[in-house]
């Protein structure tokens, strides 16, 4: 997972309301891949995929083609079609209504707050390998309590700097991902593939055989799913395909772009570490900085090894600042849209939910005492590592299937950019995300024979009941939702099937942006529903329906082929001509 997911999160439930032509920023092809590559790229899993050696190479190639892409291009039509306030909870639930959005939603907070332990002890294992003394180093590395106390301090006061505002911090965070990502992913690379060509031996198999995993061993598919959350953030950057001067060509040649230089650091990476670290040696928490030692003594810079460790510490530590407040500022934006009690809205003067904050940092707390539990460090970094994958793949598999859905549903809504292929492109790609991410989920709860877990039982046990907990929690949260939770102030327009009276996923003729929508039921007098589920719990402004409906004949055709807006005026009655419309639908 990128280490800079966290932090992107905010932009995609913040207001991504598009800009007029003549506004947008013309964004080349090269700075959007670069863009993508920057947001996910991130080096502190590399050790677990390392393990593999050359079959690593499989996996990535193929967790970039049944995931990477099809995230990175279905997401673009996501945030080009609705790009309103709400990101994935927006997408969500215009396909299937606010009670699955709402899940969709939950599972992006508590996937991240889960994530943030793990990120930590890299973090604390950093902070370890800044000594001069190596074999101290790693036993301090190893130490349950210290790895505990770092995570605790460091995350409590990045909390306390989080309710200050993104003003406190946000130039730290910008060159954190650069001092602490790119920069260390070059110098290992460039170390790792010097030691190999200087006719040093390879610490795993070399040969065309290897690289094909063996799919007889079952448990080697296990640590490999975590690749596809190495992926995960792709998605983030959609929203700036607006800004691509033409974004049916421009985009996908971007995507691929990142795509292959994402997987090609990761790949070089991994590779690099490989090299020079036994396999038995591996250690998810350690490798990366035995690594950079081991390369520097040999190449007798051996002096350079603290001051790495401390780049990748201040990449960790910048980061987290930030991302304190990513997750928290989604969850406050849907929170104000009327998912969540007043008590969850609170803001202090800088527009930070503290309550959500302090909740966020307690549930990091109490994981983070999971370290003093479970058998080892290692351990417990694994089962955490997992738990996220599993919450986060639940989110892209709603993403996906929204995305086909929505093809249907409300076929006739402008897309700038559209998946190419038309629906059965659709079907093809988001398709193929689907059954990735189910596979990935499938396998992430398959306990790793590389590493001493403690009882397989409590190891698979932990996770199902996590798992479990996570996703039934805010079901019950949305059952008990209460009309008045809604802010008035709340920017969140909504969806729009509420605004033109039917259900989620009743098929609409509607082709014009939920905006336009909002501004003519505005303009004439008609209700905005902000009802959280069809049939109950209404929340009006007024009583009349809007009129805005499809334009008809050729200009229908086009707008919904080109994502072209109407003329003025250029409607027909909803529901005429056989079509399935939403006039007769129950208003919620």
């Amino acid at each position: 997972m990128s280490d800079s997911k966290a932090s992107a999160s905010t932009a995609s439930t913040n207001d991504q309301q598009g800009l007029s032509a003549k506004q947008k920023a013309q964004i080349t092809i090269g700075a959007l891949a670069v863009m993508n590559i920057v947001a996910v790229v991130s080096l502190r899993g590399l050790p677990s995929e390392a393990e593999y050696g050359l079959s690593s190479v499989f996996y990535y190639v193929f967790a970039a083609i049944v995931f990477l892409i099809p995230v990175s291009i279905v997401a673009a039509e996501l945030a080009t079609g609705w790009p309103e306030t709400g990101g994935v909870f927006r997408w969500v639930g215009e396909a299937f209504g606010p009670r699955w959005a709402f899940l969709a939603m939950f599972m992006l907070f508590i996937e991240v707050t889960i994530w943030f332990p793990t990120v930590l002890t890299f973090g604390a294992v950093s902070l370890a390998y800044t000594g001069t003394e190596q074999n101290l180093d790693a036993q301090l590395a190893g130490n349950k309590l210290f790895v505990l106390a770092v995570v605790l301090v460091v995350y409590w006061l990045a909390t306390f700097i989080a309710f200050r505002g993104a003003k406190a911090f946000s130039r730290v965070s910008q060159w954190g991902g650069i001092i602490g990502t790119i920069i260390p992913a070059i110098i290992l690379i460039v170390l790792g593939f010097s030691y190999f060509f200087a006719g040093n031996t390879p610490q795993i198999q070399m040969g065309w055989g290897e690289l094909l995993p063996d799919f007889g061993n079952f448990s080697n598919v296990v640590l490999a799913a975590s690749i596809f959350l190495f992926y995960a953030g792709m998605e983030m950057n959609a929203i700036h395909v607006k800004e691509v001067k033409n974004p049916t060509r421009d985009y996908p040649i971007a995507v691929l772009i990142a795509a292959a230089g994402t997987v090609i650091i990761f790949v070089l990476g991994t590779l690099a570490i490989a090299f020079v670290v036994p396999q038995a040696d591996i250690n998810l928490t350690q490798s990366l900085l035995t690594s950079y030692n081991d390369m520097f003594e040999w190449a007798g810079i051996g002096w350079a090894g603290p001051i790495v460790a401390a780049m990748l510490l201040l990449g960790v530590l910048a980061g987290v600042v930030t991302w304190v407040a990513g997750p928290s500022s989604g969850m406050l934006a849907v929170a104000k849209a009327g998912y969540l009690p007043r008590f969850w809205q609170h803001t202090n003067k800088h527009g930070m939910g503290t309550h959500i904050l302090f909740f966020q940092a307690f549930v990091v707390t109490g994981l983070g005492f999971i370290y003093v539990v479970l058998p080892s460090v290692q351990a417990a970094y694994q089962i955490l590592s997992q738990l996220t994958v599993i919450l986060y793949l639940i989110m892209y598999m709603l993403m996906f299937a929204a995305a086909i859905y929505l093809r249907y549903s409300q076929p006739n809504r402008p897309r700038p950019y559209r998946v190419p292929g038309g629906d059965v492109g659709m079907w093809i790609v988001a398709g193929v995300g689907f059954l990735g991410a189910l596979m990935a989920f499938s396998f992430s709860f398959i306990p790793p024979a590389q590493i001493a877990v403690g009882s397989p039982a409590v190891y698979v046990g932990i996770l199902v009941a996590g798992a479990a907990i996570m996703v039934i929690l805010p079901f019950i949260i949305y059952a008990f939702r209460k009309p008045h939770w809604r802010d008035p102030a709340s920017p969140f327009v909504p969806f729009t099937w509420q605004i033109e009276h039917s259900n989620p996923g009743t098929v609409t003729e509607s082709s014009v942006s939920t905006q336009q929508l909002t501004r003519e039921a505005e303009a004439s007098g008609s209700p905005l529903t902000y009802s959280q589920d069809s049939g109950h719990g209404e929340h009006t402004k007024a009583a009349h329906p809007p009129a805005h409906v499809q334009p008809s004949g050729h200009e229908g055709e086009h707008a919904a082929t080109t994502g072209a807006a109407p003329a003025p005026g250029s409607t027909r009655p909803r529901g005429s001509g056989g079509s399935t419309g939403t006039g007769g639908s129950t208003a919620v």
